[in-house]
């Protein structure tokens, strides 16, 4: 009899030991299986909160063009409502130089999905008349965005317009400010030659270079000229700083966006907090043209206007080396300032 017990308890302890194996295998397969389904970690340690707001962005740039609307400023009143589309004043202003490549910076940095720009120079700040219309004025000048995507305007003449810090200031004390130079004598010739060829346009004569950047009475360099007093960044940028501080600016090397554009646009991304989306399948070098050209993501091709890149006259080379002298101890001052060095001649 106590045979028999000992036998039929041995029968269910095989029967709830197989019972407890096959749980535990079964268990096993199963967490195996979810394992694959399941994320290795939280979506939000995935993914900055930068890199989610850009998805919709992408799906609309890909499917359905908006994003490219948005850009010829073509969205209609159903997509505004249907998208929650806003008008939004600038985080962000390219404040200068006049031909330092404020265009190209523009419409290069438009590549960028979480960015959207203002078409033409809004001139709010500098022009008294327009200012005078108020700030609502100016956001309607603004193109139609997401809320999550950057606004950005540039009107060179605000860097040099005395007024202008101050009024930037009371809109947005914390709006980032894009400041875009090139080699202070290259710049004043092409400023020179810009005129230059309006006045012809017009069958009107103009002075020769020398004769406006040198004083004819003195041999010295005519700070009066415009073109001369443009390029002395560092007078104009000493302005700013009564208001901003220097964090808030970035230079952007134009000489350098002209030969190689790509990382002069990354390091705009990084001062604007944008995950970086611009790379060289975006711009390609039109020979031709003699500019790099942009590509964006949907197929089309763009290039700047062909009064961009306009070929110089020659100067007088003492005149050139009289100018770059001048101009030497500006620019140590305003490397010293911003932090980055160029290598102008002087």
């Amino acid at each position: 009899m106590l045979f028999k017990q000992q036998a039929l308890l041995r029968q269910k302890l095989l029967v709830l030991s197989s019972l407890a194996i096959g749980s535990v295998l079964y268990l096993v397969a199963r967490v195996g299986t979810l394992d694959r389904f399941q994320p290795i970690c939280h979506i939000e340690s995935r993914f900055n909160p930068t890199e989610l707001e850009q998805i919709p962005l992408r799906t609309l740039q890909f499917q359905r063009g908006l994003l490219h609307e948005l850009r010829k400023g073509n969205a209609t009143k159903e997509q505004i409502h249907q998208y929650n589309l806003v008008q939004q004043l600038p985080q962000a202003i390219i404040i200068g130089v006049r031909k330092g490549g404020t265009r190209a910076l523009l419409e290069m940095l438009n590549l960028h999905p979480a960015v959207i720009k203002a078409s033409q120079e809004i001139h709010f700040f500098d022009n008294d008349k327009n200012y005078a219309w108020g700030i609502n004025w100016y956001r309607e000048k603004m193109p139609f965005s997401f809320p999550h995507q950057i606004t950005i305007e540039k009107s060179p003449a605000y860097f040099v317009t005395e007024e202008v810090p101050e009024r930037i200031f009371k809109m947005n004390s914390s709006v980032k400010l894009l400041i875009i130079v090139r080699e202070p004598t290259t710049r004043a010739v092409s400023d020179y030659t810009q005129v230059l060829e309006g006045k012809e346009r017009k069958n009107k004569t103009y002075h020769k270079f020398e004769h406006l950047a040198v004083d004819a009475s003195t041999c010295e360099v005519n700070t009066k000229y415009k073109a001369v007093r443009t390029s002395i960044y560092a007078k104009h940028l000493e302005r700013w700083l009564k208001y901003f501080p220097v964090e808030q600016f970035h230079v952007v090397d134009g000489d350098r966006l002209i030969t190689d554009p790509v990382p002069e646009l990354q390091l705009v991304e990084r001062f604007l907090n944008l995950p970086s989306k611009i790379s060289q399948y975006n711009l390609y070098f039109n020979v031709t043209r003699g500019f790099y050209c942009l590509r964006f993501n949907f197929g089309s091709n763009k290039c700047l206007a062909g009064s961009k890149g306009r070929t110089h006259p020659d100067v007088d080379q003492s005149v050139v080396m009289k100018l770059q002298k001048f101009f030497h101890p500006f620019n140590q001052k305003f490397y010293q300032i911003t932090g980055r060095t160029f290598n102008w001649p002087g």
